[in-house]
């Protein structure tokens, strides 16, 4: 039995919303698999990993810090994505908005709470926006590949962080360890919800994806993002600005990252380390795919890929399996999801049997 891909000749609705729940389905069953060959009871392993760290209102307050970055970060990358924008740096983004807001806090930890923290804030909203403006300024000006231009900008980012906490910004107190100092209560994201760990960063998140849902469903500009997208040449005809559209989803996306940056210094982390992301940046282009590209399926599945993490820390605790599980199951999730997506546009059709040749005997 044999089959081949054929055009559907216009997007498949269904397989829209169901590629991401076979690719889960998908990734799940795999992921057993590989826990067997680790030498992890299977079920055992995929209710450690998944199900485990949901159990009791700590293992949800873990769930709300880790992700609130992933959909910050992830619903700027779908406003870009959206626009045909190909921002893969958010990681550096994330990065440069924890310098910049954590510089403020370490140089003004006296200011009265009501001043420091928001000028904290929009300090790492400036240092994200400042360095996606440097992809802009290289696509716009000089048509420099964004994938690679905010790719690189990453790496600078997270070198100038070991520079500033191992030299000018380490902690004279830290015994020499390469971190900054503290932040000031007063420069300190505080708790919404008393007796958890689940704080303003959590609620900004939610409500910055429902406002990114209204632009981008709902005004001229969400518009114009769409078309640009999808349709470039439209766009043009139409009178659009392609290098303002490119420079506004950029600035949109760098400072939401940015802001997510400092948010984490400012809550779980409290000061400035060597490395102040674990890959939220790299992970939250999977979140964007995974929700569709819509700010709010970005919020499923930022608290899906957040859990991943937490699953594997589980793992690694109760399976003494390695960390490494969580960038296994991040990958093959993406694997998967790039796979079913075929079937948004082709189907599979089954091919009629060839006929068989009739032998002939030869005459005598």
């Amino acid at each position: 039995m044999q089959f081949r891909l054929e055009p559907r000749g216009e997007r498949a609705i269904f397989w829209v919303y169901a590629s991401p729940a076979l690719a889960i389905v998908l990734t799940i069953v795999t992921t057993m698999a590989l826990f067997a060959l680790m030498g992890a009871p299977p079920v055992k392993g995929i209710y450690t990993f998944l199900i485990a760290p949901l159990l009791g209102s700590a293992g949800i307050s873990a769930l709300a810090l880790r992700a609130t970055p992933l959909i910050m970060i992830g619903i700027g990358l779908a406003l870009c994505y959206r626009a045909n924008v190909w921002n893969i740096g958010a990681d550096g983004q994330f990065t440069l908005g924890a310098i910049v807001g954590g510089g403020l806090a370490l140089h003004f930890p006296n200011a009265p709470f009501f001043v420091l923290y928001p000028a904290v804030l929009l300090g790492g909203i400036l240092g994200g926006m400042g360095w996606a403006a440097i992809v802009a300024v290289l696509k716009t000006r000089f048509n420099a590949n964004e994938i690679l231009t905010s790719l690189m900008l990453t790496y600078i980012a997270a070198l100038l962080l070991v520079w500033l906490v191992t030299d000018p910004w380490r902690d004279p107190r830290g015994f020499g360890f390469p971190q900054s100092a503290m932040f000031s209560p007063n420069a300190t994201t505080p708790i919404i919800i008393p007796g958890t760990t689940i704080d303003l960063g959590s609620l900004l998140a939610i409500l910055l994806a429902l406002a990114l849902w209204q632009i981008l469903g709902r005004s001229v500009l969400g518009f114009q993002l769409r078309v640009a997208g999808a349709a470039p040449r439209a766009a043009r005809y139409a009178g659009f600005s392609n290098n303002r559209l490119i420079w506004i989803a950029l600035m949109i996306s760098g400072g939401l990252s940015g802001l997510a940056g400092i948010i984490e210094v400012t809550g779980p982390i409290g000061q400035l380390t060597t490395s102040v992301t674990p890959g939220y940046g790299f992970t939250a282009v999977i979140v964007a795919f995974l929700g569709r590209l819509q700010p709010i399926g970005v919020i499923f599945a930022g608290l899906l890929l957040a859990l991943s993490y937490l699953g594997g820390d589980a793992a690694q605790i109760d399976l003494h399996l390695p960390n490494a599980v969580t960038g296994i199951f991040q990958g093959i999730l993406l694997f998967y999801l790039l796979a079913c997506d075929i079937l948004i546009l082709y189907r599979f059709k089954r091919l009629a049997p060839s006929p068989r040749p009739v032998a002939t005997e030869a005459l005598t």
